[in-house]
């Protein structure tokens, strides 16, 4: 059974920077796509990026582009989100999940979510 563990988020200020670290363990790393998503309050689960499975590619939401980037160790069994120049409307819980596909940025192409980790911006 895989299980995910998400850690990193905190309070912040608009503009400011954090670093979200997502643990896989029970499941062969290597296999997966890794994707944050994340969930507003009040708001449905959005995908935010996702990363191939040895890092080769990524790919982002628009409203992430340019200030948020992906990467991964997988020798760590690790992904991570280096979230830049944050704004308030980045304010959610993170989630990262697992895909066996790439090309798919549906929610529910990700499974095997972890507890979230939540992020506050303040203006």
């Amino acid at each position: 059974q895989v299980q995910l563990t998400e850690s990193g988020g905190k309070l912040v200020q608009a503009g400011g920077s954090l670093r979200l670290s997502c643990v896989v363990s029970g499941g062969i790393f290597e296999h997966y796509t890794m994707g944050w998503l994340r969930q507003a309050p009040g708001k449905e689960r959005e995908f935010a990026a996702a990363i191939y499975w040895n890092g080769d590619y990524t790919h982002y939401a628009e409203s992430v582009k340019g200030r948020f980037t992906i990467s991964r160790d997988n020798a760590k069994n690790t992904v991570y989100l280096q979230m830049d120049s944050l704004k308030p409307e980045d304010t959610a819980v993170y989630y990262c999940g697992t895909s066996l596909r790439w090309g798919i940025w549906s929610v529910s192409e990700f499974s095997s979510w972890g507890q979230g980790t939540q992020v506050t911006v303040s203006s």
